[in-house]
């Protein structure tokens, strides 16, 4: 994954897409996504469309399409990438201990790494709340 994140932010950089520096200091924060960790079942592409509550109880999760092992980190990351404010609610119900430097890590790999597809398909990563906007979130 190291191969293809600095790939990307080559690409990000050379293309003048964003600015050298929002993409270098992303690049950094990205790095603490990229250690060992040990393999869970994790959802793969967990995101609040996917997951059904009533009140404050999860009552389904669907679209297991992306299921496999993976780094837990990365399904909370997803959970609650754009939405940083509800970061703190989700946590609070995972009873285990996160480290929130690979959340942001796992937020900031994720954006880098989505931008040149979406902007290749016709989608708007610039769009309040997406990909950029997380990226600028992470060097504040």
């Amino acid at each position: 994954m190291t191969s293809q994140l600095d790939t990307e932010c080559e690409w990000l950089i050379a293309n003048g897409v964003l600015p050298t520096d929002l993409v270098t200091r992303n690049r950094q924060v990205a790095e603490a996504a990229l250690r060992p960790w040990t393999p869970v079942f994790t959802h793969g592409d967990l995101q609040i469309t996917h997951v059904f509550v009533d009140g404050d109880q999860i009552t389904g999760v669907l679209d297991w399409s992306e299921a496999c092992q993976g780094d837990a980190l990365f399904d909370l990351a997803t959970l609650t990438l754009g939405h940083e404010e509800h970061l703190g609610d989700v946590l609070a119900g995972y009873r285990a201990d996160v480290d929130l430097d690979v959340i942001r890590a796992w937020w900031s790999l994720r954006s880098l790494l989505a931008i040149r597809w979406l902007v290749e398909h016709g989608f708007d990563p610039w769009a309040p709340g997406c990909e950029v906007d997380v990226l600028r979130s992470s060097t504040r």
